[in-house]
């Protein structure tokens, strides 16, 4: 089955001197059904045909060319995301500093805005050329709120 994010994968993949291989196509698919941002072990669980050491590598080669995202918070797990260009979804994050979990937290179009106005002002005011932005809002979710 060959899908959008196949031909946009396969074009950026070239760029880079890359090849659109079938590992790379059942991360891409596992990370375009996912919930939200992923684990490499949660990856894993989904695909268990593909080893872990070849996971780790095709995530940098997908990162590299503008197809994955990875949000890593300290020692814990990275997750990871298609990236925004590809989605065409802006979005930020909650990342709990307790158990670890990320969830996509989408802002209002004037939220979204008003943020985005204020963050190019700062760029501009530290003579910095901003191109896109991504916001992680660190905290407890409510089950560790809950738990104490």
């Amino acid at each position: 089955m060959v899908t959008d994010i196949d031909d946009i994968a396969l074009h950026r993949l070239r760029k880079d001197g890359q090849r659109l291989t079938t590992g790379r196509q059942l991360i891409l698919r596992t990370l375009q059904e996912a919930d939200g941002p992923v684990t490499i072990p949660m990856i894993l669980q989904r695909q268990p045909t593909l080893a872990q050491s070849s996971v780790y590598r095709n995530l940098a080669v997908l990162e590299h060319a503008g197809l994955v995202s990875k949000i890593s918070m300290g020692d814990e797990h990275a997750h990871y995301e298609l990236g925004e260009e590809i989605t065409h979804h802006h979005h930020h994050h909650t990342v709990c500093t307790s158990c670890g979990k990320v969830r996509d937290v989408t802002l209002s179009a004037a939220a979204e805005r008003s943020l985005d106005k204020a963050l190019h002002e700062a760029a501009a005011g530290a003579g910095f050329e901003l191109q896109r932005h991504r916001l992680d809002l660190l905290g407890r979710c409510a089950e560790c709120v809950a738990a104490g």
